[in-house]
């Protein structure tokens, strides 16, 4: 995190310029990838006989809703933890920055748990194009999920052994923070569509 700060000449600092256009490339990857799914779960829904495992078959709403709601909480955990390194209190910082690490690792907690559970109900990556889909989306949300807790346990570490200089290091947060949102507002969309609007009980 020891940086020196450079901008753009948009007057934008080049990290979160970078992370911008990080975001605008990996939504074009989920758009791809929710549309997939919904397509095939629309197809599997479709079907009738004996081994037909549908959607509405192994959903359950409200341990998603359980989890959707722990990670809207850990984007609120976001800002107070910029909030921390903007008024360079380290040890708000690094509180924050831990808990909000520890409510994604949470999330994905309840994520192994739905795989699991969907697994032993013969619903894995290899059952059809519809498992195939559903296990691909989530699970790469569930990827980008862990790299943000790994950067966020990474940055309070950190935190213990250089000074926290709010001038030279907010910026660095402040980009982990559009991170950390992006990812909570996929899954808000994630769930929306694909939890809700699909695989809702008929």
């Amino acid at each position: 995190m020891d940086s020196v700060q450079h901008t753009t000449t948009t007057g934008v600092d080049n990290r979160k310029m970078a992370m911008w256009i990080v975001i605008a490339s990996e939504c074009m990857l989920f758009g791809s990838l929710i549309i997939n799914y919904i397509v095939q779960a629309a197809r599997v829904m479709k079907l009738e006989g004996i081994g037909v495992i549908k959607p509405s078959q192994i959903i359950n709403v409200p341990i998603t809703s359980a989890s959707t709601f722990v990670l809207l909480m850990s984007s609120v955990a976001m800002v107070f933890c910029l909030k921390g390194a903007r008024e360079g209190n380290v040890k708000s910082f690094r509180t924050w920055s831990f808990l909000t690490a520890g409510l994604g690792a949470i999330f994905l907690g309840f994520q192994v748990y739905e795989f699991t559970v969907f697994y032993l109900e013969g619903l894995g990556m290899t059952t059809n194009t519809f498992g195939s889909a559903f296990f691909t989306l989530t699970g790469t949300h569930g990827a980008h999920v862990l790299v943000g807790v790994v950067i966020l346990l990474t940055a309070g570490i950190w935190s213990f052994y250089k000074p926290l200089d709010k001038d030279k290091h907010s910026p660095v947060i402040e980009t982990i923070g559009l991170y950390w949102h992006f990812v909570d507002v996929i899954w808000i969309l994630i769930f929306t569509l694909v939890y809700l609007f699909v695989l809702a009980p008929k």
